[in-house]
């Protein structure tokens, strides 16, 4: 392996990308629940959900319990928790499924409890599991749950052409929604609830189920409402490399929510980037025991050194004092899968 020389590039990446991220981390600090919701101050990007204080309680059970955050216009949020942590209670309420027990919230210009019907002319649901009849094809689907929006055949067949061309479902309009891959149920699900033209898209765990190949269809078709019809959507899911794709994130423990950020600056506080070493021939130990003496935090894994770091600019002064001991390294960022398990652990990237 050749030997590990920390040119001038690598370090002028390294540099720009802690610069980057610095610039991200100062503007997502902006959009804590205590500012958006509770604060009011003037932001750059417009609120279309807004939820302050919202509570759902079943007798002694506190399912959802004093939940505040906000989605901007456009954005995909994203909704993590564990199975029972509130999320779909919270969403039930925000889709007036449910009565909340307290709280406000306004989903675009409409507040919840009072305008119940208008934010139903708002909001399009695709749930955890599908809905539309597996006897009837595509089009029949789409065309007896369009008429419950749209009373002029002709104008619900032009709009139901215009969500088909969106999704590249045309293929499939006259075959037996039974018959169809997980990955097309799920687009037509998609095409189901955007047959009123809402302004906010729910998904709850839209891939839960589906092979990659299907889940990345999915997506594609996600990105592209976002694209062409600059839709807000709001996402519940587990896959945690889906969540990364948010632009803000919430995740909930027993009906509270626990974080809220971006992914940057929640990967800031529960992600340790991790600086993996390959040692020179027989000078493992003599690796081992100067980054001992130097204090830094490591762990053996067979052959290797792996070494967290805060950043990933702080591994260049490692890099400096170690390179003569070394063939090879590699600098992997903390995911979401990380930030997920120490959130709900109450763990930080600093302990």
């Amino acid at each position: 392996m050749m030997q590990v020389i920390v040119s001038l590039v690598q370090l002028i990446c390294l540099v720009t990308q802690l610069t980057m991220r610095t610039i991200a981390g100062s503007f997502s600090q902006h959009y804590t629940v205590e500012n958006v919701v509770e604060k009011g101050e003037m932001r750059s990007m417009e609120e279309i959900i807004k939820v302050c204080r919202l509570k759902k309680y079943f007798n002694e059970i506190k399912a959802v319990d004093d939940v505040s955050f906000s989605v901007q216009r456009g954005e995909l949020f994203g909704f993590l928790g564990e199975n029972g942590a509130g999320k779909t209670t919270t969403i039930n309420m925000l889709c007036t499924l449910l009565k909340p027990t307290d709280g406000e919230v306004i989903i675009d210009g409409c507040r919840l409890g009072a305008e119940n019907e208008k934010i139903k002319q708002k909001i399009g649901v695709v749930y955890q599991n599908n809905c539309l009849d597996d006897i009837l094809t595509v089009k029949q689907n789409l065309l007896s749950r369009g008429s419950l929006y749209e009373n002029n055949a002709d104008e619900l067949k032009k709009h139901i052409n215009q969500i088909c061309e969106i999704l590249d479902l045309k293929e499939l309009m006259n075959r037996r929604f039974g018959k169809l891959s997980g990955g097309q149920k799920r687009r037509c699900e998609i095409a189901r609830a955007l047959l009123h033209t809402p302004s906010i898209l729910f998904l709850d765990e839209p891939t839960t189920g589906l092979d990659p190949a299907s889940r990345k269809i999915v997506w594609e078709t996600i990105h592209r409402l976002r694209t062409e019809l600059k839709m807000t959507v709001f996402l519940t899911t587990h896959y945690m490399e889906e969540a990364a794709e948010s632009g803000h994130i919430g995740i909930m423990k027993n009906g509270q929510l626990i974080e809220f950020g971006t992914p940057f600056t929640l990967k800031e506080t529960f992600a340790k980037d991790k600086l993996t070493l390959v040692p020179k021939g027989d000078r493992a130990e003599e690796l081992a025991a100067l980054l001992k003496r130097t204090g830094e935090e490591f762990e053996r894994c067979g052959q290797e050194v792996k070494v967290f770091v805060p950043s990933t600019i702080s591994a260049i002064p490692i890099l400096e004092t170690v390179k003569e001991l070394i063939d090879g390294f590699e600098v992997i960022q903390g995911t979401m899968d990380d930030v997920f398990l120490n959130a709900m652990g109450g763990g930080r990237s600093d302990d």
